[in-house]
């Protein structure tokens, strides 16, 4: 293990590592760490509502909590959009930057690389995300020393209220002690102070759980009414009728009978009686301002939460608005990502890399999100153009851009240098034919010669190798052929590569034929002319030989 240094927290508190392995006792019931918590949210109304939230600005948060973690309860909507935004965060993929190119930074980002794919990473990213309900959370680390190294065993999610924020400022945070209840400094590098805030300020007043308990408040008013509406309205009225001469025993009988048949909207009348019912038809027909009121109510919960309602809420608002909501969600998941990224570099690895390695030991960075997506078509038809033109580009780069493995020895592989058709040698040409720019020049001059019938007439080497009976026979015209259509194709190759990167410039087809015909003058090549030429003198030379082997014939 590395030297023992005097290290300090971000407020400047010294670490004692014979603490950092120390346990505090578990919640018990009667202890100051209970397990058991309050229902504030039982008879709530906006007054005490009032009073609960101006309890946590003053520093005392047990009843604000316990309201927060009972609205996640009792209302299906906000669990669901505030899970699905912790959810979104605490699976995306984790990356490492070293913090620096040294070896040494090298091997301490490899090492947290290793310890980031414990499978329980997921649901302990999930508690700390807690912090976006309440605005702040606590997690625990339980520090392993069996190896003779320090390293991260487990996260574990500490309950909020075991926690205060120090009365001078209302920021710095403090922890009771589970002894004597009084409160103390946060151990260095033992917790996870996470807090997220969805608006600037204090730690206790930056919760969505703060914004949205006055919806679900208003909420539970609404489907209080509508229950009762319901049972009222959506019931048969109950009559019971008795004759003349009844007795007072007989009819408190018939009474109970009809009250208990169901809910209330229950009488009993003489028989002789007539009562008339007046129905106010434009309440009791409809329930539809309920049922308005409490979705229009989700709908501010759901912005409150993932900044748009299009992925919870099945009206859209109009054409293309359900992309637009989902890259204002993703805006929202990405910020999540960068500061819980930045969060668990702060308390988690940089106080493991110090422990380790010393106070100045590169500590790795962690980056939490998605790749950013890229249109690889768009990429490679960019590129191809300017290969053509001659630009170079390593094999490693487009490998890694692709998610492309180097091929090992032996593999099967497909592409290759020599799978460009432009470069191909044509069929029984030599190597040297290939690699030696002479060669072509010296085949068309011999094979012109005898064309000609002048003196120094050479022989092609496929045929003074078919002479020596080492390959298939092949005849002069043919590999002099096969070598103008080489040259010509790689000539027309470059030539078509710039009226194809022109192509990609333009954006219409009137903008195409503008491009070309200003270029014009610039667009002429001297390779494919002088293999044009070869060919029509190589062609005149054929023609004229042939015509002198009739005439000897």
């Amino acid at each position: 293990m590395a030297e023992r240094f005097i290290l300090t927290d971000r407020w400047g508190h010294p670490v004692k590592r014979a603490e950092l392995t120390k346990r505090d006792e578990p919640s018990i019931i009667g202890g100051v760490r209970s397990p058991l918590t309050g229902y504030p949210g039982d008879g709530l109304n906006p007054e005490r509502l009032a009073s609960i939230l101006k309890e946590a600005d003053a520093g005392d948060p047990i009843r604000y909590l316990e309201l927060a973690e009972t609205i996640e309860e009792r209302d299906a909507h906000y669990v669901g959009v505030l899970g699905t935004r912790r959810r979104s965060v605490a699976q995306l993929d984790i990356t490492v930057e070293p913090g620096d190119e040294t070896p040494l930074g090298e091997e301490i980002a490899e090492r947290v690389r290793k310890w980031l794919r414990r499978d329980e990473l997921t649901d302990e990213l999930f508690d700390i995300l807690d912090a976006l309900g309440k605005g702040y959370s606590f997690t625990q680390i339980r520090w392993d020393t069996s190896a003779g190294q320090y390293e991260p065993a487990e996260l574990e999610r500490c309950d909020p209220r075991w926690f205060r924020f120090d009365r001078r400022d209302l920021t710095t945070p403090r922890m009771l002690n589970p002894e004597t209840g009084q409160e103390e400094i946060l151990p260095p590098f033992r917790y996870i102070y996470a807090q997220m805030k969805a608006k600037s300020g204090l730690p206790l007043r930056s919760g969505l759980a703060r914004v949205a308990l006055w919806p679900w408040l208003f909420k539970a008013y609404t489907q209080r009414d509508w229950a009762i509406f319901t049972q009222t309205y959506g019931q048969p009225l109950r009559i019971g009728k008795y004759g003349p001469g009844t007795s007072e025993e007989d009819r408190k009988t018939l009474f109970r009978a009809v009250a208990n048949i169901a809910g209330d909207c229950a009488a009993i009348i003489p028989e002789s009686m007539v009562i008339d019912f007046v129905e106010a038809k434009s309440i009791g027909a409809s329930t539809d301002h309920y049922e308005r009121r409490s979705d229009w109510l989700d709908k501010q919960t759901s912005k409150l939460v993932l900044g748009q309602t299009a992925t919870t809420d099945a009206e859209t608002g109009g054409l293309g608005s359900g992309k637009e909501h989902r890259q204002v969600q993703e805006d929202i998941e990405r910020a999540d990502a960068k500061q819980l990224g930045a969060i668990i570099t702060r308390d988690l690895i940089r106080p493991w890399v110090q422990l380790e390695y010393g106070p100045d030991a590169p500590a790795p960075r962690l980056k939490i999100g998605r790749p950013e997506e890229e249109d690889l078509v768009a990429f490679s038809n960019g590129l191809s153009p300017l290969l053509a033109q001659g630009l170079t580009v390593k094999s490693s780069e487009l490998r890694a851009k692709f998610g492309l493995s180097e091929p090992g020895q032996g593999d099967d592989v497909v592409g290759g240098k020599g799978t460009d058709p432009a470069k191909i040698p044509p069929q029984g040409a030599s190597a040297t034919e290939e690699t030696d720019p002479v060669a072509p020049q010296s085949e068309f001059k011999g094979c012109l010669k005898r064309y000609l019938g002048l003196p120094g007439a050479t022989v092609a080497p496929q045929a003074e190798e078919a002479s020596q009976g080492r390959s298939t026979p092949v005849s002069p015209e043919a590999a002099l052929a096969s070598r103008l259509e080489a040259e010509g194709r790689e000539a027309m190759g470059a030539l078509l590569a710039r009226v194809e990167a022109m192509l990609q410039a333009s954006s219409s087809f009137e903008e195409f034929r503008e491009m070309v015909l200003a270029s014009a003058g610039d667009i002429a090549s001297p390779e494919l002319e002088g293999v044009i030429g070869q060919a029509m003198l190589a062609a005149a030379a054929g023609g004229m030989a042939m015509v002198e082997e009739e005439a000897d014939e």
